[in-house]
């Protein structure tokens, strides 16, 4: 009788260790992240760009290869990262009524007894659009042009093709060319051909620009307000450099706490919190509303309102929403750890 009761006291401790499961969670920290789309322009002098003034009259062409940058456009990105000084310990036993927890990959809890918020925004990531190949001026020059003894003469052999191209738009334009096209598909399409024609030509004398964009991030994770402070410098000869490398031009960004924290009705209230001295329990961010700016010699290039984790509070949900009696769904923002949404239903 002594061992069948024994072995009954140790099924009922195991089974009652396996229904309860401790999980440990973090609650996010808003974090930033700067992107900066930078355009990159290199120009490769014509070959003929000494001519250039003579034959077309451009006084202002360059005769030396150049690198240029420029920023065309900056946006300011919030994302969440695990809070080390929010962790806690949620314990699902006999006692609450509780079938699921869901954390990200970092482990910020995302939901409670139901899935995620399943995010449906499209992907901003910058992709570089395709670029065409780059004009030959060679494939459309004449074996005139290309047999001719110098460069002088190579290059006013070029001008003058150029015009007569030039000058056979105009025909066409006016409908006087010797052969005109028969509908309006193909005059379309002649007048295209003879535009790249020119344009390849005209390379030798004006020269080549040739425009690479690219994306560049700076993440950030603000813990007080700024009033300035250097985000990066700039210089259109090298691009982003270091904030303390004075060949760039500074770009600032600002923080500014707007004091405004959301309410929630369903927080546990203090004599809770207080016993609940092991913090078990489910705890959700009450997020502060901050606004970020980037600015460049005093005038604001970027501005954004957004909700940060770190300006807000932490609250405990009411222990009641995770009884027997009721099956509670809850919904967390995984970049700022607020409450997103909330569903009770009685149990049978």
């Amino acid at each position: 009788m002594k061992k069948n009761f024994l072995v009954l006291m140790l099924l009922c401790s195991a089974m009652t260790m396996a229904a309860q499961e401790e999980t440990k969670y973090f609650l996010p920290r808003t974090a930033l992240r700067f992107n900066m789309l930078v355009e990159k322009s290199s120009y490769t002098p014509g070959e003929y760009c000494q001519f250039a003034e003579r034959f077309f009259k451009k006084s202002n062409v360059e005769t030396q290869p150049t690198v240029t940058y420029r920023i065309l456009s900056t946006e300011i990105v919030p994302y969440g990262v695990p809070d080390s000084t929010k962790s806690f310990k949620a314990k699902t036993d006999y006692k609450r009524n509780i079938k699921l927890i869901n954390l990200d990959d970092s482990g910020i809890l995302t939901s409670i007894n139901t899935e995620p918020r399943r995010f449906l925004a499209p992907d901003k990531r910058f992709r570089p659009a395709l670029k065409e190949a780059p004009l030959n001026p060679h494939d459309y020059m004449s074996q005139e042009i290309l047999s001719a003894g110098s460069t002088a003469k190579m290059a006013e052999l070029t001008a003058q093709e150029i015009y007569d191209i030039r000058e056979s738009k105009n025909q066409l334009a006016r409908g006087q060319a010797d052969f005109m096209p028969n509908d309006g598909q193909q005059l379309k399409l002649m007048l295209q051909q003879l535009d790249t024609q020119e344009a390849a030509l005209l390379q030798v004398f004006e020269g080549q620009t040739v425009r690479d964009t690219t994306e560049i991030s700076l993440a950030y994770i603000p813990e007080r307000e700024i009033t300035k402070q250097i985000l990066f410098r700039f210089s259109k000869h090298f691009g982003l450099t270091d904030a303390n490398d004075l060949s760039g031009t500074p770009y600032y960004f600002s923080i500014e706490d707007l004091h405004i924290v959301p309410k929630i009705q369903v927080a546990a209230d203090k004599k809770n919190k207080e016993k609940d001295k092991n913090l078990e329990g489910f705890y959700v961010n009450l997020p502060g509303k901050i606004k970020v700016n980037i600015f460049k010699d005093g005038n604001v290039i970027a501005s954004q309102e957004l909700f940060a984790a770190q300006f807000g509070q932490v609250e405990m949900l009411d222990e009641a929403l995770f009884s027997k009696k009721l099956m509670t769904s809850v919904v967390l923002d995984p970049v700022t750890g607020n409450l997103e949404s909330i569903k009770t239903d009685t149990t049978d």
